[in-house]
C-alpha cells in the first residue's frame, strides 16, 4: 500500500511539475514577447492601421466639400465612376512610364557606381560623398533646381539638348506634353540614384574575395565573374531594393507636383499627384481615396510577386 501511495504521488508530482514547465514555456515563449511588443504594436496600429481602416471606408463614401448635403455611404459608386474616368486611365499609364523609366535608369546607374566605389582608385572619399549628396537635398529644392534648369531663359539644358541635335530649338520641355514626363523623371534619377548605390555597395561588400580569387584563378574573365558570382549574391538585395523603390517612386508625386502640376494637359499626372489634386483642389475626399485603394492593390499585388521571386532567388 504504501509503495503505490509512492508512486502515485511521484507520478502526481511529476504530473504537477511538467504542468508548470508547459506553463513557464507558454509564458516565456508565447506570451511575453509580444506582451513586450505590445506598446509597438499598439503604436503600430494606431498610426498605421486605423487611418488605413478609415481611408478604405471613405472610398465607400461620398465626402465632397463642395457637396455637404450630399453625403454618406454609396457603396461601389466611386469604383464605378473610376472605371469610367478617363484620367485615372491616363493617370495609370502615365505612371507606369514615371516608375518604370525612373526606376530603370536608377538602378543600372546605381548599380554602375555600386561596382565603381567596390573599388581603389584616388579621390573616392570625396566621389562617394558627391554620390550620396543628392540623397541629402530637400525633395521640394532638388525639384526646384530642375525646373530651372529645363527653363530656357535661366536654365542651360534646353540649349544644350538644342545644340546636341535633340530639339529643334531651345524650348521647354515641361510645357511639351510629348515629353514633359522625362523632366520628373531626370530630376527623379539623379535625387533616388545614390539609394541603389549606398544598398548595393554594402551588398558587394559582403561577398567574400576569395569567390573572385578562385575564378580568376580558373582564368574566368571579368564579365564572367559578374555575371556567376557578383549578380547571383546580389539578386535578394535587388528584388528588395527594387520593390522598395518601386512603391516609393509610384507614391511619389513631390517632383510632378513641383515641376508641373500634372500638366501640361494630365501628360504628367500619377495615380499619386491625382490622388492629391482631387482630395484638395476639387476637395472630394470620397472620390481621392478610391483612387488611393485602387493604387493600394496594385502596388499589393506587385509586392506580393516581388517577394516570392526574391524567396525563390534566396533559395538558389
Amino acid at each position: 500500500m504504501e509503495s503505490g501511495a509512492m508512486i502515485a504521488n511521484t507520478h502526481t508530482s511529476v504530473t504537477s511539475g511538467e504542468t508548470r514547465a508547459r506553463r513557464s514555456f507558454y509564458w516565456r515563449y508565447m506570451v511575453e514577447p509580444y506582451f513586450y511588443l505590445s506598446p509597438a504594436l499598439i503604436l503600430i496600429g494606431v498610426v498605421m492601421l486605423v487611418p488605413l481602416i478609415v481611408g478604405i471606408s471613405y472610398s465607400f463614401q461620398s465626402i465632397a466639400l463642395l457637396k455637404p448635403f450630399d453625403t454618406g455611404w454609396v457603396g461601389l459608386e466611386n469604383y464605378a465612376a473610376l472605371w469610367d474616368d478617363r484620367k485615372f486611365w491616363l493617370a495609370l499609364e502615365n505612371t507606369f512610364r514615371w516608375t518604370i523609366g525612373s526606376l530603370s535608369l536608377q538602378f543600372l546607374l546605381g548599380l554602375g557606381l555600386a561596382l565603381l566605389l567596390n573599388t581603389q582608385f584616388r579621390g573616392k572619399r570625396l566621389f562617394q560623398a558627391l554620390v550620396f549628396l543628392p540623397w541629402a537635398v530637400p525633395t521640394f529644392l532638388s525639384a526646384l533646381t530642375w525646373a530651372w534648369l529645363f527653363n530656357p531663359v535661366i536654365g542651360p539644358l534646353p540649349h544644350w539638348l538644342h545644340d546636341l541635335g535633340l530639339l529643334s530649338e531651345p524650348y521647354n520641355i515641361l510645357g511639351d506634353p510629348d515629353l514633359a514626363i522625362w523632366g520628373p523623371i531626370t530630376a527623379n534619377v539623379w535625387f533616388g540614384v545614390p539609394f541603389f548605390a549606398i544598398t548595393l555597395l554594402a551588398a558587394l561588400q559582403s561577398i567574400p574575395s576569395e569567390l573572385y580569387e578562385a575564378a580568376e584563378m580558373d582564368g574566368a574573365s571579368a564579365w564572367q565573374c559578374f555575371t556567376k558570382i557578383t549578380l547571383p549574391f546580389l539578386a535578394p538585395m535587388i528584388a528588395i531594393t527594387v520593390m522598395l523603390r518601386t512603391i516609393w517612386i509610384a507614391n511619389f508625386a513631390d517632383m510632378i507636383y513641383v515641376m508641373t502640376g500634372g500638366g501640361p494637359a494630365n501628360s504628367t499626372q500619377i495615380l499619386s499627384s491625382y490622388i492629391f489634386t482631387t482630395a484638395f483642389r476639387k476637395l472630394d475626399f470620397g472620390y481621392a481615396s478610391a483612387i488611393a485603394v485602387a493604387l493600394l492593390g496594385l502596388l499589393l499585388i506587385y509586392a506580393v510577386i516581388l517577394l516570392f521571386v526574391r524567396q525563390k532567388l534566396v533559395k538558389v
